[in-house]
């Protein structure tokens, strides 16, 4: 559980953007799963004000962010988009994300069932983890 816990706080990693003083985007990334098995993947997720959307802002922090998880010895991002939302798979996938499936009506928002379809990225190589 050490182990876990460690791995878990490493991973707790957020980068903000602001402008004039405002949050106007965030991306963070956190554990794939709990798994000793999954412990160089995790989960990503960023968020970008609607007054600062197409403006480059959540390219800049997934880019950020994904150096940063490659820097702690990451080799897979995940990231889920509840559908529909447009603009946020066009991000993911300009960013190098793949499809990889749909949850059908898997979570609750705006007052109804919505599908979440998953992306991943390869980061960091192929090689063996550098971070243990």
């Amino acid at each position: 559980m050490r182990r876990v816990r460690a791995r878990l706080s490493r991973l707790r990693a957020w980068i903000v953007a602001e402008r004039d003083g405002a949050v106007i985007g965030y991306a963070y990334a956190g554990p794939f799963k709990a798994r000793e098995a999954y412990r160089y993947s995790c989960e990503v997720s960023v968020y970008v004000d609607a007054t600062a959307r197409g403006g480059g802002v959540g390219r800049t922090l997934y880019a950020a962010l994904l150096d940063r998880l490659e820097g702690l010895g990451m080799r897979m991002a995940c990231g889920g988009v509840t559908l529909p939302n447009d603009a946020s798979v066009a991000l993911h996938e300009a960013l190098g994300f793949e499809p990889v499936g749909t949850y059908r009506r898997i979570g609750w928002k705006h007052g109804q069932w919505r599908d979440v379809t998953w992306f991943q990225k390869a980061i960091g190589g192929d090689g063996p983890p550098v971070v243990g």
